[in-house]
Formats: C-alpha cells, structure tokens, sequence
C-alpha cells in the first residue's frame, strides 16, 4: 500500500474538497481519498505508486493547481497492530 499527499493551491471549502475527491476517485484506482482545504492537502491511499504526471494533470484540469507530491509506504493502522510487537 502507499500513502500519497498532493499539495494543492485553490480548495476554499468543502465543495472543493468533494471536487478534488471526485477527480481521484475518477482517474485513479484508489482505496481512500481524503482532502482538507483549511491544510491545502488531498491523502490518497493506493495499493500501488500513482503516476505523478497524471496527477498533475487530473488535478489542474479542475482548476486547481497541484503544487507537489509525496509518497511513501503505508501500512493499515488496526485493532490489532499494537499486538504485533
């Protein structure tokens, strides 16, 4: 799995939260796509990398402008991880 922020310029409310979310859920194969416009950010969680070239395109062409992307593994906090140890 990867956890991938978008940095993004222009969200101003939760509509343009939905907005973006849509936009992800569209284009992409994800598992869960979240955004926050008061952090400017979207977090997307993938099984695997997602193209950064056609992020950026997928994200200007709603208006928004995507201003960086990162990615790094993500392992599913669950009930039982604590016992893992």
């Amino acid at each position: 799995m990867v956890k991938t922020t978008l940095k993004i310029d222009g969200m101003m409310c939760g509509m343009c939260e939905a907005h973006i979310n849509d936009c992800i859920r569209n284009n992409f194969k994800v598992k869960k796509v979240t955004s926050s416009h008061t952090k400017n950010q979207s977090v997307i969680i993938s099984e695997q990398e997602l193209d950064k070239n056609a992020l950026k395109k997928a994200v200007d062409s709603t208006g928004y402008k995507l201003l960086g992307v990162r990615s790094e593994p993500y392992e599913k906090k669950g009930l039982f991880s604590a016992f893992k140890k």
